[in-house]
């Protein structure tokens, strides 16, 4: 995949963030900053980065961040800090390989499978260490 201008716009209006943003987030941002996109056309970017792998969906927010792995294919968990929302991913390669192991003994043939969770980031964590007397 060729990384077009209008990909690469949409990918560091993603990147840029810490935090998971909807597509419509994304296509303000651009406006404000003189690049005019139909929704469409933003989907269909997102759709693509997220095929390749550099862009990931949060589907309980509705929502994308980029993610940055050695293997862009690797199956990740979603960790999401309910305070200030920032997105960040870890890998899941493992886990999903023991899950995958207890489907097949159940003869279970999965859709999707999504792990996302919810919790306090390390900077979060340390800013209420120091906020307490």
């Amino acid at each position: 995949m060729a990384f077009t201008p209008l990909r690469e716009k949409v990918f560091r209006e993603i990147a840029g963030s810490h935090k998971a943003v909807g597509a419509y987030d994304v296509l303000n941002n651009l406006a404000k900053k003189g690049t005019r996109l139909t929704p469409i056309s933003v989907y269909r970017i997102i759709n693509t980065l997220v095929d390749v792998g550099v862009v990931r969906r949060f589907k309980s927010r509705n929502a994308f961040y980029a993610s940055i792995s050695d293997d862009p294919m690797s199956p990740r968990i979603v960790l999401a800090c309910e305070k200030c929302g920032r997105v960040a991913d870890a890998d899941a390669l493992r886990m999903f390989q023991g899950l995958r192991r207890a489907l097949t003994r159940r003869a279970f043939s999965p859709r999707s499978a999504i792990i996302e969770v919810l919790g306090e980031c390390a900077h979060c964590v340390e800013s209420n260490r120091n906020a307490r007397p």
